[in-house]
């Protein structure tokens, strides 16, 4: 099956294929702490039961209503001098018996709706673990970038060092001296810079996990992904929650252009009534009553248009909707392609700018270069590693925007092994709108107390 060719191996086997301290919080470790601990999550979940309500609420209304009323009148006339007091308690119930089928269809609109929330809870999976994702690989790479920073403002400041003691035996000139220590200062601004950075990362990573990052795991091995653009598309235009969300919501507005011609025609109701008086009168009742609007100023017609466009612009969204996500995949597969290709050509500079330092260092001892060529040098190797280190953090970054791109970044693609949210379970146990202390009743408490309700 198709879920199964690309659904990633699991985290946890494929981290245990990585170099690993002891103690390392994995990048598993952080999607599981992003998704138990995130507050979008949950109110999402929330506005999903709140919609499996609006299923439970539409049932209803196909089902009797049962009212009772207590009543108590007491007169005292002046003009007859006479005092009278009356109570009385009355039992009615009504029903709809015929509507043409209007609360079926708003039934079946409200379980639409339903589905359509699931798809929309499922994107903020998506970007709740692309964010922890984001900012795991995020405090790596700034991590990375303050050590070969630090290592830089260390070599500098041997360099100045140097070129201090090459001063008093008058082999290089003050300019040289000078030179050496603006380098040294521009190295230390850039290590401020890039602690700055790691800090900014490290509260990104607490927003998406809900704890500051210890230490870091490699990344594990990249997950399995199609092997063509046009694969990867086909994927995505079938299972992305964003198209799934809009086709739900096209046929929300479909079965809406039904129910706004439905509300022009008529509608059966009865009625069942008891009264029970002080005096011991009792009093039966029943009545059958047939309705229809027939004028209200065009608001019906006006409706029923407004239906028809609702579901015009619901089309149109689901069209525009597959071209973004097909225009999403193929922005991700470049970033992958440009980001090896970008690590690739950072290596290549890596090694020619090292062996380049260390030729221009031995050169300088010599006479043949100048402290203006060491300094260049350096600079060169450390713009090179920097680059490598971005490079190489968009290329994991990009693995996973692919996946989410196609729709497939959710726990249960990725393998987490954790339990969870079951979307399905809360409205299972509302859509029949049970009574509290029917059985169904009580199965909603086992569900409200799971979900710590």
């Amino acid at each position: 099956m198709l879920r199964k060719t690309l659904t990633w191996t699991a985290l946890v086997a494929a981290t245990a294929m990585a170099p690993i301290t002891a103690g390392a919080e994995t990048l598993a470790d952080a999607l599981v702490s992003a998704y138990r601990h995130s507050n979008l999550l949950e109110q999402n979940r929330a506005a999903l039961r709140a919609a499996d309500e609006d299923v439970a609420q539409a049932v209803a209304n196909l089902r009797p209503v049962l009212q009772w009323t207590a009543s108590y009148d007491y007169l005292n006339a002046d003009a007859t001098r006479t005092i009278s007091q009356k109570a009385s308690t009355t039992l009615g119930a009504s029903m709809t018996l015929f509507d043409f089928g209007r609360n079926k269809l708003n039934v079946s609109m409200k379980k639409e709706t339903v589905l359509a929330t699931r798809e929309g809870l499922r994107s903020v999976e998506q970007n709740v673990l692309l964010a922890a994702i984001q900012a795991y690989s995020d405090v790596k790479s700034a991590s990375e970038q303050v050590a070969i920073n630090q290592n830089s403002a260390r070599v500098l400041n041997e360099e100045l060092k140097a070129s201090n003691d090459r001063f008093e035996v008058g082999e290089v000139t003050k300019t040289d001296v000078s030179l050496a220590q603006a380098q040294l200062a521009s190295a230390r601004a850039s290590l401020a810079a890039a602690q700055g950075k790691l800090r900014s990362a490290r509260e990104a990573y607490k927003a998406a996990t809900g704890h500051y990052p210890s230490n870091l795991a490699a990344f594990p091995k990249r997950p399995s992904l199609p092997g063509s653009l046009d694969a990867a598309r086909d994927i995505a235009l079938r299972s992305h929650p964003s198209i799934k969300q809009l086709q739900h919501t096209v046929a929300v507005y479909d079965l809406g252009v039904d129910y706004a011609r439905a509300n022009r025609l008529p509608k059966i109701t009865g009625s069942l009534g008891l009264k029970q008086e002080e005096q011991g009168i009792q009093t039966q009742s029943a009545g059958i009553e047939m309705s229809q609007t027939l004028y209200s100023g065009g608001a019906l017609l006006s409706a029923q248009r407004q239906a028809v466009a609702n579901d015009q612009s619901a089309r149109a969204q689901l069209s525009q909707a597959g071209v973004t996500v097909a225009q999403n995949v193929a922005n991700a597969w470049s970033a992958i392609d440009i980001a090896k290709a970008q690590i690739s050509a950072y290596d290549q500079q890596i090694t020619a700018a090292r062996t380049a330092y260390q030729g221009v260092k031995e050169e300088a001892l010599l006479g043949a270069r100048t402290t203006l060529d060491v300094l260049s040098a350096e600079q060169d190797l450390l713009d090179a590693q920097a680059g490598r280190i971005d490079a190489a953090a968009t290329l994991q970054v990009a693995y996973y925007q692919l996946l989410s791109a196609m729709g497939l970044l959710t726990v249960e693609n990725l393998k987490l092994g954790i339990p969870t949210y079951d979307p399905a379970a809360y409205y299972n146990a509302v859509r029949t709108a049970p009574l509290t202390l029917s059985p169904q009743g009580k199965r909603l408490d086992r569900v409200l107390k799971a979900i710590g309700q």
